[in-house]
């Protein structure tokens, strides 16, 4: 009984995760970390940099990350910590982060973050930055 408990509650939490996806969210960027302590600058994709929010997805490997900072074009920057999200693995997302400038556009994103798993066992974490533009 409880193993159906747990299952049924796993593929309801898919069909949320799946549904939150395309919910007006854009892929602003996407990003191959390595296996260490690190922080990336990213580069947003294309001319999709107005948004008022943005997040992480996971799509390979497993990545602890420790603060986001958002960088506006007009010099504003908002740091967010994220060690309380705890650890990411594939398919799992982060909370959305409120952009410091909602009508601007976003310059960069810095990403600190540590990777877990070992370099023979496991390919390099893969991350995906969302953005959505609410109106």
């Amino acid at each position: 009984m409880m193993k159906y408990l747990i299952l049924t509650l796993f593929f309801f939490s898919l069909a949320f995760s799946g549904q939150c996806q395309n919910d007006n969210w854009i892929k602003l960027a996407e990003k191959t970390v390595a296996f260490k302590n690190e922080t990336d600058k990213v580069n947003l994709l294309g001319k999709e940099n107005t948004v008022n929010k943005i997040k992480l997805k996971c799509v390979q490997g497993t990545l602890e990350l420790k603060q986001i900072s958002i960088v506006m074009k007009g010099g504003e920057r908002a740091d967010y910590d994220a060690k309380g999200l705890g650890v990411l693995t594939k398919g799992m997302s982060s909370l959305a982060y409120a952009v410091p400038d909602k009508g601007g556009k976003i310059d960069y994103i810095e990403l600190e973050y540590d990777t877990k798993g070992k370099v023979v066992l496991t390919k390099k974490a893969k991350v995906e930055i969302w953005g959505k533009e609410d109106r």
